[in-house]
């Protein structure tokens, strides 16, 4: 496939559960524009930062259908989606697995474009990679840190 944008993704947790964020970098294939984004959560896990990543990235393109390489360090993420486990998991109504509330909307954006997925090793020089780390990390220690509610108030209910 020849891809129109590749996205970037990875996510951070000091404590895990504890404060956490991601970093995205989007870049059009074939142009020097790019875009970076990142936001961070006062009480949080790295998982469900990997995976808010990608959302977000796949929820910042304007145009739908578009073909899109995923490229992120986490093997939740995208074995989940190569291995087709989510899928699955939404046939059984993600019973008994973490992060409904992010893979339901994972699930309505990665619908609406072709998107693919590559794993890549984390820390290991990789420019686009190692800027998502700087931002995810970054996000994760500002001041006023965003509540990531489904977390804190309701699987908390489930630990």
């Amino acid at each position: 496939m020849d891809y129109e944008v590749h996205i970037y993704t990875d996510g951070a947790a000091k404590g895990n559960p504890g404060p956490g964020g991601y970093g995205v970098v989007m870049e059009l294939v074939g142009k020097t524009h790019k875009k970076e984004f990142y936001e961070g959560f006062r009480h949080t896990t790295n998982n469900r930062m990997e995976l808010l990543g990608v959302i977000v990235g796949l929820e910042k393109l304007k145009t739908p259908n578009r073909k899109v390489l995923v490229i992120s360090d986490s093997k939740y993420v995208v074995d989940s989606v190569i291995k087709k486990w989510v899928f699955g998991w939404e046939k059984k109504g993600f019973v008994g697995k973490k992060n409904p509330d992010l893979w339901k909307r994972f699930l309505i954006i990665f619908r609406k474009h072709q998107v693919d997925f590559k794993w890549i090793k984390g820390h290991n020089n990789h420019i686009q990679n190692e800027r998502c780390d700087e931002l995810a990390v970054m996000a994760s220690m500002q001041k006023d840190l965003s509540v990531d509610a489904f977390y804190e108030f309701e699987e908390a209910k489930l630990l």
